[in-house]
């Protein structure tokens, strides 16, 4: 089963179109470094997710220094963000985000990278989510006042699950 390492932004765009348990219905595993979970998730329905099946993950002494060396590079990356690249780049995982530059940075180390949308689609074909709970839930992230997706892609989205 393919492993998605996300980064707080996507679960947080998932929680708040009300779609989590959706997404842990698809055939992969999430994963998130431990890093990630104990400064942004634990507090923060961190239980919720592990009860969904959120793994969470330890980088080695090598992670932890290819992750330090990416954020003294990068500086507009959080640490954490750093920490769940490497992950995803040390077990050829695919890495999910909304962050602009760290999905630069992971095209830049080759690393295959997806977002919100792309999940969508997948729930979409997979069905694990009503299609009335998609585009409400996709509704609700696109209302939301720090969305930073695509407004050309949630209009396709949106048109494209009023057709199905």
């Amino acid at each position: 089963m393919k492993v998605l390492v996300s980064d707080a932004s996507v679960l947080i765009d998932l929680e708040r179109g009300a779609l989590l348990a959706a997404s842990f219905r698809l055939p992969y595993e999430f994963a998130v470094p431990d890093l990630l979970y104990e400064r942004e998730l634990r507090n923060y329905g961190g239980e919720t997710l592990l009860a969904l099946g959120l793994r969470v993950e330890e980088l080695d002494g090598d992670g932890v220094a290819l992750a330090l060396r990416y954020r003294r590079a990068h500086p507009p990356l959080s640490l954490a963000d750093c920490f769940a690249l490497t992950l995803a780049r040390i077990n050829s995982w695919i890495l999910l985000s909304g962050d602009g530059g760290l999905r630069a940075l992971a095209a830049a180390e080759e690393v295959e990278c997806r977002g919100v949308l792309w999940l969508l689609d997948r729930m979409l074909e997979a069905e694990t989510a009503k299609l009335g709970a998609l585009l409400a839930g996709l509704r609700a992230i696109a209302a939301h006042p720090r969305c930073r997706l695509p407004m050309n892609e949630i209009r396709k989205r949106l048109r494209r699950y009023a057709d199905v």
